[in-house]
């Protein structure tokens, strides 16, 4: 679901909202939100209690932190075209369908918020996440910062076609989606590494998740459909020319 762009600001930075508040709409996020998508992991779940989701949204939206929806990251006219963090129930399908292990090495592409940085930091070795805008880059880390997390390299650039600086990567997790997933990320997965991504373009974009067993043995499966915004500079398909 996307947030209506004619809903009121909900709040204002000024205003504070009780622990129960937070803790009320935790539990339902759970129970109504999570569970019902299909995410059963119990330390998934943990984890969902343990890194307050609130802590990383624009605080005129914290009162709909933990709702179904997708909350702009940005202020201002950037907030109807700009970039959303993903809903909380697919953030944790996906924690879920990448099995993440306290040896792993991740990729992220795209910080944003840095609450999906923070969820996987707390699974794995270490986390590098690159954001190509600076205003997004600033705003995971300061939200980030607060956390005391040792295991996250962050860094500024353009990693939609792939980020060698720290391969091989065990896991990569593109936020934001690809018409055409390019081979470079295959190429930067370890041996049993996993990748996913949202492939495709409106209205037909499926989320995939991809297991490498070694260099060039690659399946994959679609684990839902969704509509998700491109990343910066995704590779486009090859168009058909008279």
């Amino acid at each position: 679901m996307r947030l209506p762009m004619n809903l009121p600001a909900p709040q204002t930075a000024s205003e504070a909202l009780p622990p129960s508040f937070f803790e009320r709409a935790r539990d339902n996020m759970v129970e109504q939100q999570i569970r019902t998508w299909e995410v059963l992991d119990q330390d998934v779940l943990d984890l969902l209690y343990a890194v307050p989701r609130e802590e990383f949204v624009l605080p005129r939206y914290r009162a709909l932190a933990l709702a179904d929806l997708e909350l702009p990251l940005q202020e201002g006219p950037d907030a109807a075209r700009g970039e959303r963090m993903w809903q909380p129930k697919m953030e944790a399908r996906v924690l879920q369908e990448l099995a993440v292990r306290k040896t792993d090495r991740v990729l992220e592409v795209g910080t944003g918020s840095g609450y999906l940085t923070a969820l996987l930091a707390h699974r794995a070795a270490h986390v590098y996440s690159v954001e190509i805008n600076p205003e997004l880059a600033a705003l995971g880390k300061a939200n980030l910062g607060r956390r005391s997390l040792e295991n996250i390299t962050l860094e500024i650039g353009d990693a939609a076609r792939g980020w060698p600086r720290h391969t091989p990567y065990d896991i990569i997790v593109l936020t934001g989606s690809t018409p055409v997933l390019p081979d470079a990320f295959l190429e930067q997965l370890a041996a049993g590494g996993r990748l996913f991504a949202v492939v495709g373009e409106p209205p037909a974009m499926g989320a995939q998740l991809i297991t490498c067993a070694a260099p060039g043995a690659c399946g994959g499966v679609t684990l839902f459909e969704t509509v998700l915004k491109p990343l910066v500079n995704a590779e486009q398909p090859r168009r058909f020319r008279f």
